[in-house]
């Protein structure tokens, strides 16, 4: 065992534009659906961890149940071929389990310091394919910029880096920052057991993707932020489809949603998505960023400009670093 080596990781969590909703395999976490993605930046992950006599993990300073990670860790000593334990220590500057893909960010600073503190030096791919354990779409926030995980796949790949698109932004809108509902976990399992839209869902994926792809390579916002309202809305169609239904839309939610429509009708590129939580993201560009804030601000007396949207433009991927003195 290696003692004492204390390693620090830093990530954005990935905002899926065409949506990953379902699971291949619930045993390996393999996604049913293909998903593309870019990072947030200004929305971090930190994870300092230390080798140490058990795994435990604490998020935000409150303590994980042990069977969350017990896989994750497990397979991970497995990849590497070490036989380490963890301590490892996360807070977000962003609600956790809201929507906002915190798990996306967690496990893939989580696959870095661990890999770190230890010693290994892993690929980006087979980092993606250790945290894609813990949470499907931490394959993807290992890389930064737009990452695409195709269906079935065990390791996400990148498409672009953060400097690709740059007046691309998104605006994040906290609409409630409580723990969400039900968690993604649960709720793909019961649309995928209950909802009869699911296997729809699962097979006009592909397509909607081909749509986003060709949109992303071509920088064009009208096209790309289509295909992401058809993604998130037909996402959201096998919830309500599920027994019982599962609803994480909030009335402002909505509000802001409606909010987006009639400011595409005013010329503006505001393309909203929205994931398993109330919060509402939307894309758009820089040059409209300022725009679309006052008019949700406007649309929505609930939201208040300041401190319930942010923008943000694509983020980086892992960035460790090791932690002298701790």
């Amino acid at each position: 065992m290696i003692v004492g080596r204390t390693v620090r990781c830093r990530v954005s969590p990935s905002l899926a534009l065409i949506k990953y909703w379902g699971k291949l395999d619930t045993k390996r976490n393999l996604p049913a659906t293909p998903s593309l993605a870019l990072n947030l930046k200004d929305l971090t992950t930190e994870t300092v961890v230390r080798i140490a006599d058990s795994d435990s993990v604490t998020i935000d300073g409150i303590p994980m149940p042990p069977e969350r990670f017990s896989s994750f860790f497990d397979n991970l000593r497995a990849s590497l071929d070490v036989d380490c334990r963890f301590e490892a220590e996360s807070k977000n500057n962003f609600p956790t389990s809201a929507g906002l893909a915190s798990s996306s960010s967690g496990f893939a600073a989580l696959a870095g310091a661990c890999a770190a503190a230890c010693g290994k030096k892993p690929s980006l791919e087979e980092l993606s394919a250790m945290a894609r354990v813990g949470s499907a779409s931490a394959a993807r926030a290992v890389y930064g910029g737009f990452s695409l995980l195709p269906a079935g796949a065990s390791y996400a790949t990148r498409l672009h880096d953060a400097a690709f698109w740059p007046e691309v932004r998104t605006i994040v809108v906290k609409i409630d920052s409580g723990k969400k509902v039900a968690s993604s976990r649960e709720a793909m399992e019961a649309v995928r057991r209950s909802s009869p839209f699911y296997r729809s869902w699962v097979e006009q994926s592909s397509i909607v993707l081909e749509r986003a792809l060709e949109a992303l390579n071509s920088r064009d916002i009208a096209a790309l932020g289509e295909a992401v309202r058809h993604s998130y809305m037909s996402m959201f169609a096998t919830m309500m489809g599920a027994t019982p239904p599962i609803l994480y839309w909030k009335p402002q939610s909505i509000a802001v949603i409606r909010g987006c429509s009639l400011l595409r009708e005013q010329g503006l590129q505001a393309w909203e998505t929205m994931d398993a939580g109330p919060q509402v993201k939307v894309l758009c560009l820089a040059s409209q960023a300022e725009a679309i804030r006052d008019g949700i601000a406007a649309e929505v007396p609930e939201i208040d400009r300041e401190e319930d949207t942010l923008v943000t433009a694509p983020g980086p991927g892992l960035v460790v670093e090791e932690v002298d003195g701790e």
